[in-house]
């Protein structure tokens, strides 16, 4: 039997080797995975040509997964250090890598990224454009949006982030409403500048269907972007954001109907007490499919921290139905993010999302922290390295401030409960001075 995407694998009954390596991550069953790709409520994202891809599935009943954004930029164009980024989040346990370059060699990047990198690769074709072109954005045609699509789809991307629901209507809603902080997704501000300046409708929602070709053809999953995701607490669950979720539930229905895997991208700013009811809502509309955010940032005044306030709206968004997190560093609104910034921000993630994993009960998520207890309850130093999701830096800590005696910290020495508690329950004598 033979199968153009996973979805359509999984709608034969057809268990594929990327379901099979799946399950095994997962502690599921190969069934159980099949039946989810079929209907929409989790997507592997694997071009075929992806060839050294390690297969993840998203999903909400599966771990919450985590994405880094990276690339270059006019400002810092060093290639080398985005790869070493890159690197350096898979070494951390990054599950994607989306390549956000606006300058240079996109191209040559791009394919480096499919060819070395096994995580998934995630791209926006909009911002690409104008850099392939090399033409200004009121220069290019609906048409050289699609076939930069194409390109990358050739190139191996495994996923792409389309702003489709975006349109004209929209353009008299920002108008209208007058948000505080108006469109803050680049790709969305870009579609918004071009409906615009040309006066055409958004062609990523009017060509849809050729889009869905091409994605069919080599099996990218579309991530229908969030164009109007509040940018701070003000614009939180509006109508603008609101009316576009809805357009998306339409279009991750018809993607389905063409066998195209499809994620949906959420918030963005928001306030702690609308996160659950905007991930339930979405489950809704859009029917089950997996539900991938920015954050949620839940304040607005902590520039340098919002690796901090984001890993709090992540938490919250996994634990309520969120299936993957993209990452925020402390550089997030101020400058491109440097190595130390990227692992920041994916350690403040991946605490989040393994908060949410075991909140939600994904099996096995707490066998990890289980350990850890056995491990303190020991003092076992070595124990609880392997254990940490960190361990260079808790080593480091600990042997920067080394207490006296090896059973203690430096914090408590022979005060340390842990220490008593065991000496206690052995009937040993606990000496403190």
């Amino acid at each position: 039997m033979s199968y153009t995407t996973q979805m359509d694998a999984a709608k034969q009954g057809i268990i594929t080797p990327q379901m099979e390596a799946v399950a095994k991550k997962e502690y599921r069953t190969p069934e159980e995975i099949r039946a989810w790709v079929a209907e929409g409520k989790v997507a592997i994202c694997a071009n075929k040509k992806h060839t050294c891809l390690d297969p993840n599935g998203v999903g909400s009943m599966l771990r919450t997964k985590i994405n880094v954004n990276l690339g270059v930029s006019r400002d810092c164009k060093d290639y080398d250090i985005e790869m070493q980024k890159v690197m350096e989040a898979v070494h951390m346990g990054a599950e994607a890598i989306m390549d956000l370059s606006s300058h240079g060699d996109t191209t040559e990047f791009r394919r480096k990224l499919t060819a070395e990198c096994p995580a998934m690769i995630g791209t926006v074709p909009v911002y690409d454009s104008v850099i392939h072109y090399q033409r200004d954005l009121a220069e290019l045609s609906a048409k050289d949006f699609i076939e930069v699509i194409r390109l990358h789809a050739e190139d191996g991307v495994d996923f792409v982030t389309l702003h489709c629901g975006i349109t004209r209507k929209t353009i008299e809603q920002i108008r209208k409403h007058k948000r505080k902080m108006n469109i803050v997704s680049r790709g969305g501000s870009l579609v918004f500048a071009w409906m615009s300046m040309t006066g055409n409708e958004n062609p990523f929602y009017e060509y849809f269907d050729e889009i869905l070709e091409i994605c069919r053809e080599h099996d990218v999953t579309i991530s229908l972007g969030d164009a109007c995701r509040p940018g701070c607490l003000a614009d939180g669950s509006d109508v603008c954001q609101i009316e576009e979720l809805v357009r998306l539930g339409e279009l991750t229905k018809r993607a389905w109907e063409k066998d195209v895997q499809v994620m949906v991208e959420g918030p963005g700013h928001m306030p702690m007490d609308q996160i659950a009811a905007n991930m339930k809502l979405q489950q809704t509309i859009c029917m089950g499919a997996p539900f991938y955010v920015l954050g949620p940032i839940v304040t607005d005044i902590a520039p340098g921290y919002d690796h901090i306030t984001s890993a709090i709206g992540g938490a919250i968004a996994a634990a309520s139905g969120a299936a993957f997190l993209c990452y925020v560093t402390p550089a997030e609104h101020l400058a491109l993010p440097n190595v130390e910034d990227v692992k920041q921000g994916i350690m403040a993630s991946k605490i989040a999302a393994h908060a949410a994993d075991i909140a939600k009960g994904v099996p096995h998520a707490r066998d990890i922290d289980d350990k850890m207890a056995d491990a303190r309850r020991r003092l076992d130093w070595e124990g609880q390295w392997e254990c940490a999701l960190d361990p260079e830096t808790a080593r480091a800590i600990r042997a920067d401030r080394s207490p006296e005696h090896d059973d203690t910290c430096s914090m408590c020495g022979k005060f340390c409960a842990v220490r008593s508690m065991n000496k206690a329950l052995a009937g040993e004598y606990i000496d403190i001075l």
